[in-house]
């Protein structure tokens, strides 16, 4: 158990690495390759840093972000371009992977600044090795986000301490389920609108048993929260039977193509991140409509 998650740890930094690199490349492709232009992305990019609470995470720049440390108050306002909507992506390796592609999408609407944080290898099943609900707590009442987006899921079927080794035990699925409960009372609040993206699914059964687990844990709360909204990343990322696949249709263009990683078959490559991306943005831009925004050819799918 412990190599798998040790061996996910170091493909999730794989991951990262790759979307960095193919954010600098589109960067680069953006600004023609210059290097006097290239000088300013670079300074543009380190004034647009995402906040990142991982030190062994690849550092992944989003315009725009809002300072780590910004205080704000105000809330059920329209978005507009001076006054845009605060979206705070938070959660593990998963949520760093979609993330620059979220952030991406949403820039283009104009009226959204983006915060990313995470941790990779990081969950709910362990807060001895990062405490996911002390971080939100102290930085929800600073950055006052009107949406948030979370992904928790492939480190978390695992056992909790002072429980059962197994995942699937009624004390197991009790207590995962009050952390999950706790964080959407935490996030679903205040006018906040709250995006939690589901776990997909893994090419190895025994692990695909315990994530299902936990998947049906996480729906349980969903519906227990009629304010959350949920990315069924499950769904998403399986085939017509209901399976693992390795390919799936991308909504963008209607071709069938490879989402997930070759190194280990679970974590998405860039193509399922942007896949993902799709989806999340879909929720985010319905849920801008509803704040009143003005609807733009960049927020176009949403209602």
């Amino acid at each position: 158990m412990q190599r798998i998650y040790m061996r996910r740890r170091v493909v999730a930094a794989i991951v990262m690495l790759a979307a960095a690199a193919s954010l600098v490349g589109l960067v680069r492709l953006l600004v023609g390759g210059g290097s006097e232009q290239s000088k300013v992305a670079s300074a543009a990019s380190a004034h647009d840093t995402t906040l990142l609470s991982s030190p062994d995470a690849a550092g992944i720049t989003a315009p725009p972000t809002l300072p780590p440390d910004t205080t704000v108050v105000d809330a059920g306002r329209t978005p507009t371009p001076s006054d845009p909507a605060r979206v705070y992506i938070a959660g593990d390796s998963d949520a760093g992977s979609f993330a620059p592609f979220v952030s991406r999408r949403l820039h283009a609407t104009g009226v959204v600044a983006t915060t990313v944080d995470y941790k990779v290898s990081s969950g709910l099943a362990r807060p001895d090795f990062f405490d996911w609900p002390a971080r939100l707590s102290a930085r929800i009442p600073k950055l006052n986000p009107d949406i948030v987006i979370v992904a928790f899921g492939g480190n978390d079927a695992q056992p909790i301490h002072g429980l059962s080794k197994q995942v699937d035990t009624p004390e197991w699925r009790a207590e995962y389920g009050k952390r999950v409960g706790a964080v959407m009372d935490l996030l679903a609040n205040d006018g906040r609108t709250l995006i939690w993206v589901g776990v997909p699914n893994d090419n190895r059964p025994d692990i695909t048993a315990r994530l299902k687990v936990q998947d049906e844990v996480v729906r349980t709360q969903v519906a227990a929260h009629p304010g959350v909204v949920f990315i069924d990343s499950w769904n998403i990322f399986s085939g017509l039977d209901g399976g693992y696949a390795q390919y799936v249709v991308d909504p963008r263009d209607g071709i069938s193509k490879q989402v997930r990683s070759d190194v280990d078959g679970f974590h998405l490559n860039t193509t399922g991140a942007e896949i993902l991306a799709f989806h999340i943005t879909q929720a985010v831009e319905k849920d801008l409509v509803n704040r009143g925004a003005e609807r733009t050819s960049e927020v176009s799918r949403a209602g």
